[in-house]
């Protein structure tokens, strides 16, 4: 019985226990209103055997007894001393009289005058009510009863009508607890259809919520809410599985070709192939400069991993025009041959962009870009490193700054996808430029870091620009507003003007196997690139 109880509804349950409820209340209630109405009949009956005693009585001693019906629906008799019947007012042939033979002097005594129950002579009579009075006058007793068969035909009506009228107010009850319960519970059987097929694989099923203050309600809206927790960590970790899956795989295809190489030149050396003192020093050059790009290469890998673990970055007061003009000194030293100048977002002198930030990694971040934008343009064009704040938006501006260069740009298919860890154009991997495929992805981690975006742009007669926007800081001892210098503003209209088709931008929501917190680009520059096409960066 339990286990089946167990295995039954909640539903079922309920209607069960609202069942027996009913059941027991009908039957305490029927139950008390039967002993209530007999004990208000009996002494009712009790009340008329002392109203009508003295009217019996004087039947009894009169010479001519009475046809009175009323006394005749009582039953007399005169009891001497010792409680022995003298004379009744009816005859001994009649069957149905009381049974007075159990009363004695002491019971009568004890008795005092309160009515008690004596069964018939009659074997089909229902008993007789009794109560014995004293004579005042005289010795002897008076013994005055009145059958309970009213009584009793009034106890068994009653009993049918509050037991039946029960029974079907405890079936109609029933079956309206019925319909009520599984209309209240039609919510908790669509959570239960939802949840099923949640478990089934669909994460995006939601619960209708259709009264939001009830109880279900607010377990539909918690629910849901939970849904959503579940399903972002679901796609979370497909995300994180999936891009974790890429980088091993893109990391082993890169670590694999400087491997090979050493071990092939290598094993040219242990076998004797190499002879020549040319041929070894070329192998050795060889070896040498595979393991230096597997050196890079282990070392971008190593940041990429300490920027995912959201290492907090040291932060201080920076200064970008100072990192801009740092940055191009150290080009020019790199690459001579090239014109590398530091200017205002509107193309005149440069002016402060103050932030705050961590100056070690914002220094990486422009010698990536400037990386970048040596090893992908010809020899010979210039690069502008352009240095300013932006104007106020929404309250707050940036300190901006963009690496342009002149070069063939980058082709439209590959600008969403620059930002991406080991992204090349090249299917096949060419290394002739010695990149990574880490650069720029390095650069969207450590600007989202500094809740920055960094974005892709074309440059105005060709080339690309990426522009990386940090908070606007001011520095200490200058005032803490936001207003802008008109060639800064002037500056930041035209490149807004510039980028109304949303260029490519890291930091502001993506795909999620980009770096953790950045975003990249979303759509190609705001034209495509007719210049020769090259490797994205």
């Amino acid at each position: 019985m339990i286990k089946r109880w167990n295995a039954a509804s909640l539903r079922s349950q309920l209607v069960a226990i609202i069942m027996l409820l009913m059941i027991v209340t009908v039957g305490i209630t029927g139950i008390a209103t039967v002993s209530l109405l007999r004990s208000g009949l009996v002494d009712r009956i009790d009340q008329d055997l002392w109203n009508n005693a003295r009217t019996v009585a004087n039947d009894i001693y009169s010479t001519e007894p009475q046809a009175d019906g009323a006394v005749l629906r009582y039953y007399a008799a005169l009891l001497d001393s010792d409680g022995g019947v003298v004379v009744a007012n009816q005859s001994d042939t009649v069957a149905d009289v009381p049974d007075l033979g159990g009363l004695s002097q002491e019971r009568i005594i004890d008795l005092d005058g309160v009515g008690f129950n004596v069964p018939s002579t009659d074997a089909d009579s229902q008993g007789w009510r009794v109560r014995v009075f004293r004579f005042a006058n005289t010795d002897g007793y008076l013994a005055i009863a009145s059958r309970l068969n009213p009584v009793n035909e009034s106890l068994q009506e009653a009993k049918e009508i509050i037991f039946t009228s029960g029974l079907v107010t405890t079936a109609l009850a029933s079956l309206i607890a019925f319909v009520t319960v599984t209309r209240q519970f039609a919510p908790l059987a669509r959570v239960e259809r939802t949840a099923a097929a949640i478990a089934a694989g669909d994460l995006s099923r939601r619960v209708a919520v259709e009264r939001p203050a009830s109880e279900i309600g607010r377990l539909s809206r918690s629910l849901n809410a939970m849904l959503a927790h579940i399903e972002r960590a679901f796609a979370a970790r497909t995300a994180s599985e999936t891009k974790m899956r890429r980088f091993v795989a893109d990391a082993s295809h890169e670590l694999r070709t400087p491997l090979v190489t050493i071990r092939g030149y290598s094993e040219l050396y242990r076998h004797g192939a190499l002879q020549k003192d040319e041929d070894i020093a070329a192998a050795m050059g060889r070896i040498e400069s595979e393991a230096i790009r597997m050196g890079q290469l282990v070392e971008d890998l190593l940041t990429l991993a300490r920027i995912d673990e959201q290492r907090r970055p040291d932060v201080k007061p920076v200064d970008l025009t100072v990192l801009g003009h740092d940055a191009a000194f150290d080009a020019r030293a790199t690459a001579p041959d090239r014109t590398i100048s530091v200017i205002g977002l509107d193309g005149g002198s440069p002016r402060s962009a103050p932030t705050r930030g961590d100056e070690a990694r914002l220094r990486q971040v422009i010698a990536n870009l400037m990386t970048n934008a040596l090893r992908y343009t010809p020899a010979g064009s210039p690069i502008e490193i352009a240095v300013g704040v932006a104007p106020v938006l929404h309250g707050h501006s940036d300190s901006v700054l963009e690496v342009r260069d002149h070069g063939p740009g980058i082709a439209e298919d590959d600008a969403a996808k620059v930002f991406e860890r080991f992204y090349r154009a090249d299917s096949s991997r060419h290394r002739e430029t010695g990149g990574t495929g880490l650069g720029l992805a390095i650069v969207a981690a450590l600007v989202a870091q500094h809740d920055g975006t960094v974005r892709l742009e074309e440059t105005p007669g060709g080339g690309a620009t990426l522009a990386i926007r940090l908070p606007y800081v001011p520095l200490d001892g200058e005032p803490a507003d936001t207003e802008v210098p008109e060639e800064d503003a002037a500056s930041g209209d035209a490149s807004d003007g510039a980028t109304t088709d949303a260029p490519p931008e890291a930091g502001s929501g993506g795909p999620p196997d980009s770096p953790k917190g950045i975003t990249p680009p979303q759509a190609p520059p705001t034209k495509p690139v007719v210049h020769k096409r090259r490797d994205a960066r």
